[in-house]
């Protein structure tokens, strides 16, 4: 069930760029009113939902949202704060533009929203389970969003900096099982010597010393101590947790971070926002079994390719899942020691979603799809054992004799194979 706060509670201090002072105010809230940011001191207030329809660009390589012209900035912790504490409905008032810093991590509003206590809401949280990868990436640095083996969301990030003093990190952390409180909260910003540097020069945080920030030099942390020895990795999960609260709704599935930031974060989910209001506008139809799927199509073991249909766009797209396990009877001879999923039953899989997606139209009821040619045909990667193949059939064309489609198989958010098919409609009558 949702959940928001018991009573209302407040803290005070200084913004991590501008230096000003803030009170933020963290107040009861209705339900499915998600996590508001109301400016306080115009006249008169405006609220700014989390959303990433309101995410502005800052040069600070901060969170910030605007509305109506007016800003609330690095709102990344508070955002954190909130979702490690599962956390639906908060009204979050604010006097000023920037939220305190306090101490660069999420522990003092964690601290405070945990003595406001929790009342459970009547109406149930809206979680968006994963169903298909989506991946952004820019140089080095990328980011994942993938399917979960559970309902809850875990995220793996590898952290690699050129700095001795950072260098490389990896970590996980599984929401509901790991402990934000303790692993994640008080966590801290950190910058780089250099960074802190520039910042500087462009008259940011010019009220703080290097004790009242981790800034990193070559040797360790300067004027300052560690809280964790991988206080840094342990902050970038910290600041994704905040950023992916922009959605306005729970995720279920895995976050695979290498090396991103904010830029990145946020690019990642309006590509997820965007997904999600596309499906939810055409009405898409529920999953299709096994059960369902050996109804459409005629064939059987050991060629019945297709697993699960994810997704159904009427008669012009189709997202099916076919899982590769050891037990497969190529694999006794497609090779022993190093055994491969043939192409050509990649194709195959791809070929018998494409036939589901035909069978969608009404005149092609009762028939068959067979495979007539195949144009463009790539391999771009070898599937094996283990590995879960994401298929994706678009409709070209469809006529009431032939069919044409433009097909992919994915493994873990990338292509293993592509290709355009072309059917024959055949009817499906006995021997």
């Amino acid at each position: 069930m949702q959940r928001t706060i018991a009573e209302t509670v407040e803290l005070t201090g200084a913004g991590l760029f501008s230096g000003q002072e803030s009170t933020v105010r963290f107040c009861p809230a209705s339900e499915d009113s998600g996590l508001t940011f109301v400016r306080v001191d115009v006249d008169p207030p405006v609220e700014i939902r989390a959303d990433i329809d309101f995410l502005v660009s800052r040069p600070q390589r901060t969170t910030s949202l605007s509305r109506d012209g007016v800003s609330v900035d690095t709102v990344e912790h508070v955002l954190a704060a909130c979702v490690g504490l599962d956390l639906d409905n908060v009204r979050i008032e604010l006097t000023s533009e920037e939220i305190p810093n306090i101490d660069g991590s999420a522990w003092p509003f964690v601290e405070v929203l945990q003595k406001a206590g929790v009342e459970e809401q009547d109406i149930e949280r809206d979680v968006y389970v994963i169903d298909e990868p989506i991946v952004v990436s820019k140089g080095a640095a990328s980011l994942s969003l993938l399917p979960g083996p559970t309902k809850s969301l875990e995220v793996i990030y590898e952290l690699a900096y050129e700095t001795p003093s950072v260098g490389k990190q990896l970590r996980s952390y599984k929401q509901h099982e790991d402990d934000f409180v303790k692993d994640l909260a008080p966590a801290r910003t950190f910058l780089l010597e250099s960074e802190a540097r520039m910042f500087r020069e462009k008259g940011f945080g010019l009220h703080l010393t290097a004790s009242d920030v981790l800034v990193m030099g070559d040797d360790g942390p300067i004027d300052n101590e560690l809280r964790f020895t991988d206080e840094h990795v342990r902050h970038k999960i910290l600041d994704l947790l905040g950023d992916f609260a922009l959605l306005g709704r729970r995720i279920a599935g895995r976050i695979v971070a290498t090396r991103s930031g904010h830029d990145l974060n946020h690019e990642l989910i309006a590509e997820l926002a965007e997904h999600i209001h596309t499906k939810e506008q055409m009405g898409n139809e529920p999953a299709m079994d096994i059960r369902k799927i050996m109804r459409l199509l005629p064939h059987r073991y050991p060629m019945l390719m297709v697993d699960r249909v994810l997704e159904l766009d009427g008669d012009l797209r189709a997202v099916g899942v076919k899982n590769v396990t050891i037990n497969e009877p190529m694999f006794q001879g497609h090779y022993p020691n190093l055994p491969i999923f043939p192409g050509v039953l990649i194709v195959e899989a791809m070929a018998q979603l494409s036939g589901i997606l035909m069978g969608r139209r009404l005149e092609h009821t009762g028939k068959v799809a067979v495979l007539l040619s195949m144009d463009r045909v790539k391999m771009r990667r070898p599937v094996r054992p283990g590995d879960q193949m994401i298929l994706e059939a678009e409709a070209l064309h469809a006529r009431t004799r032939t069919g044409h489609c433009k097909c992919r198989a994915l493994v873990g958010g990338e292509v293993a194979a592509e290709a355009e098919i072309k059917f024959m409609l055949v009817d499906n009558d006995p021997i």
